[in-house]
């Protein structure tokens, strides 16, 4: 069952994360740039209320809840209904699938990066954003999940679980960058993104379909 009520009864509070957490936002937005390539047909899968497609210039997208898509259309997303397990687009008619912090939220991983690999073109690209369950940030979300409105659904991942899952699925990965480094009170400028994982909150995983 598609974990929606959170998002549905408390996407204003949604909202004021991001603008009380301005810097964070984009910081997350200039990691996500190193990988999305300029050109090419784009989907954002779980697109929430459009933040991240609008900044990124994403103009497709859909998500199980109600609510945050009429917020996405309201940003000018193209945004349908939808569960990442079965995704109403036809086979190979995508250059690019983003993923940010959806894949905590589905019910089954497994099958969702598969289906993500059924809409995507011969050598496209699904680029996963997550945060990473083995960094400090995420060990503080893993502590105060139970008292997020939003996390306490949620399944954090490993950036390597995630990895082998692409693997699993029929991708190979090309590139991992990382950021929000430090508490997220204390980002008050934009973060240059580096490579790797272990130290930033926040990564972002570019892997090419092979198979």
């Amino acid at each position: 069952m598609a974990k929606t009520a959170a998002f549905e009864h408390y996407w204003q509070e949604y909202e004021k994360w991001f603008e009380e957490h301005h810097f964070v936002f984009l910081s997350e937005i200039e990691a996500i740039k190193k990988l999305l390539p300029p050109t090419g047909r784009k989907v954002e899968i779980g697109v929430g209320s459009g933040l991240f497609a609008s900044a990124l210039k994403i103009e497709e997208g859909c998500d199980p809840s109600l609510r945050m898509r009429q917020k996405a259309q309201e940003r000018g997303i193209k945004a349908i209904d939808c569960v990442a397990e079965n995704l109403p687009y036809e086979n190979q008619s995508f250059d690019v699938a983003l993923l940010v912090t959806t894949i905590c939220f589905v019910d089954d991983p497994e099958r969702s990066l598969k289906e993500i690999n059924r809409i995507l073109k011969p050598g496209a690209l699904v680029i996963v954003g997550l945060v990473d369950a083995k960094s400090p940030l995420g060990k503080i979300y893993l502590e105060k999940k139970d008292r997020s409105f939003f996390y306490r659904e949620a399944r954090f991942f490993s950036c390597q679980e995630v990895v082998e899952l692409l693997e699993e699925t029929g991708f190979e990965v090309e590139q991992i960058w990382q950021t929000v480094f430090g508490k997220l009170s204390e980002v008050k400028e934009v973060q240059q993104p580096k490579a790797g994982s272990g130290e930033g909150g926040f990564v972002v995983i570019s892997a090419r379909k092979t198979a």
